[in-house]
């Protein structure tokens, strides 16, 4: 039990920090900058035309983050953090380790971690027909967040 407490605490905290950098993206709410903001900053990295990448960023890291939290679609809610934060490690990854790559590599980590061990029992998918855990569900979650990723930055050029 005391697992799955902890599973619970780790998913919650972790998925609203996530969803709160997507509503930094989208509306400009805690301090952030907004579509049209992020865009730009998307843009000096090398994600031309900014807006799309900016919206699909901010939408995958919303949403992504709320399932998390609510252990919801936790393998598809797994792989969308993977693909963003391997994203965002590109894209930081010029800057150097302790000035902004690690936070990106610390949520890819997490996400993978949370993919192998499952949303736990205090969960939404917990006990329903649709729950999917397991190594296959976990490496399949991890091969979905890399093959994401993969396209966004070949599609970026």
């Amino acid at each position: 039990m005391v697992m799955h407490v902890g599973l619970l605490g780790l998913r919650v905290f972790f998925g609203l920090v996530l969803a709160s950098h997507g509503a930094q993206k989208l509306f400009g709410w805690f301090g952030g900058d907004g579509v049209a903001g992020t865009a730009a900053a998307f843009e000096t990295m090398g994600f031309q035309p900014g807006r799309p990448f900016a919206v699909i960023a901010g939408l995958t890291e919303m949403s992504g983050g709320l399932l998390l939290a609510a252990g919801l679609a936790f393998p598809l809610a797994t792989a969308m953090v993977i693909g963003v934060m391997i994203n965002a490690v590109n894209a930081s990854w010029g800057s150097g380790f302790y000035e902004g790559t690690e936070t990106p590599m610390l949520f890819a980590a997490v996400a993978v971690a949370l993919a192998f061990t499952g949303p736990g029992r205090y969960a939404l998918d917990a006990g329903r027909p649709w729950q999917r855990t397991g190594t296959r569900w976990a490496l399949g979650s991890v091969g979905l967040g890399v093959a994401t990723a993969l396209l966004t930055l070949l599609i970026k050029g």
